[in-house]
């Protein structure tokens, strides 16, 4: 659906004044029309004054007597009654300006997903438009109340960013429809994880559509969103109905932290299934940081064992030639090494960043 970009309601008379100017133009006073349709008068009284509108069977009872089709009266209280509606709503917009300066609007627009435009009214329906909502009740029950748990199992109600926060992961279900993929089969994702390490290691210029197409085949869309302002996100995970999608932002463009969060991603279908939503970089607590230590750990393992990390920090004079020879034997990225080192502060910070290989996902 076309985003819609302004809202500005014209005036529609009550079809009261057409019948009006039609019995004027035929001489005919509303009582005689009131015996002619058999209709009240008062009833009459009414349509011809806005107090009251015509009804289907009137409109064909007017037909008879005035020989304009039923439809024509039919359709001009339609469009009056929306009228009406759109004059209400209008109040719904006002109620919006608020609400709207709390999403990085320009940036949203820069980057195609909201039409651009400085007017505020215009801002607050594309906003609707865009997160499939008709008011901010419905927005805030969604996403902040949680009036849906099926679909939206976090809330963001005490969260200082959570219209940037929202903005984002909303861009990643619209991306996710333009990807059809089977059956989510839990095995076949289990059985790949070795061909994307492989891919990982390699980082071929065209990483992201391999590894794209490989979660498809096991039925776990993938798809990378830019970073928002104030939704400093590495990625996401969660269940549309019965298919997983890993939303990733590529934020720092380092590749270390794109795969770390990627396998961590990975991690959280398999080890936790529907039950449990997963946004990077946002604190948890209880349960859920148990979870994040979990997905944590089946990352960290697939990129680099426990095992072969105690080998590398056994060497105490590691070169930089070593840790490319190490990668190379453990079947991984020279750049997951310096970036582990690095969380373990067993390098300084700096040391061997030339190893990293930026990630470009926006070419």
């Amino acid at each position: 659906m076309a985003p819609i970009t302004q809202y500005y309601p014209q005036t529609v008379s009550h079809p009261g004044t057409t019948l009006a100017e039609i019995l004027a133009e035929k001489e005919m006073g509303a009582k005689e029309f009131a015996v002619r349709t058999g209709k009240p008068e008062k009833t009459i009284s009414d349509v011809l004054n806005g107090r009251s509108g015509i009804t289907p069977e009137m409109g064909i009872l007017f037909e008879q007597v005035l020989k304009i089709p039923s439809h024509f009266w039919i359709n001009r209280q339609r469009a009056y009654d929306e009228y009406l509606a759109r004059v209400e709503y209008q109040k719904t917009i006002e109620e919006g300006l608020e609400w709207s300066k709390t999403f990085p609007y320009a940036k949203m627009a820069s980057l195609g997903w909201v039409e651009p435009t400085k007017k505020k009214e215009a801002k607050v329906i594309n906003l609707f438009e865009y997160f499939e909502v008709s008011n901010t009740k419905g927005y805030y029950d969604y996403y902040h109340n949680q009036k849906l748990l099926v679909n939206f199992r976090i809330s963001l109600k005490d969260n200082e960013n959570a219209g940037a926060i929202a903005a984002w992961l909303r861009q990643g279900e619209i991306q996710s429809d333009a990807l059809n993929v089977p059956e989510f089969d839990k095995k076949k994702l289990t059985e790949i994880l070795p061909k994307l390490k492989t891919i990982m290691a390699s980082q071929p210029t065209d990483f992201f559509s391999q590894i794209q197409e490989l979660c498809s085949y096991a039925g776990v869309k993938v798809v990378h969103t830019p970073c928002l302002p104030k939704a400093p996100i590495h990625g996401s995970t969660r269940w549309l109905g019965d298919i997983p999608l890993i939303q990733l932002s590529g934020r720092y463009r380092r590749n270390d932290i794109f795969w770390f969060t990627f396998f961590h991603e990975i991690g959280h279908i398999l080890l936790h299934g529907k039950k449990y939503i997963s946004i990077e970089n946002i604190e948890y607590d209880g349960e859920n940081q148990v979870y994040e230590e979990e997905a944590n750990e089946f990352s960290a393992n697939i990129l680099l064992t426990k095992e072969e990390e105690e080998q590398i920090i056994s060497n105490h004079t590691l070169t930089e030639n070593d840790v490319v020879k190490y990668a190379e034997k453990y079947k991984t990225h020279p750049a997951i090494i310096i970036g582990r080192l690095q969380h373990l502060k067993l390098v300084p910070f700096g040391l061997g960043n030339h190893l990293f290989y930026p990630i470009d996902l926006c070419r």
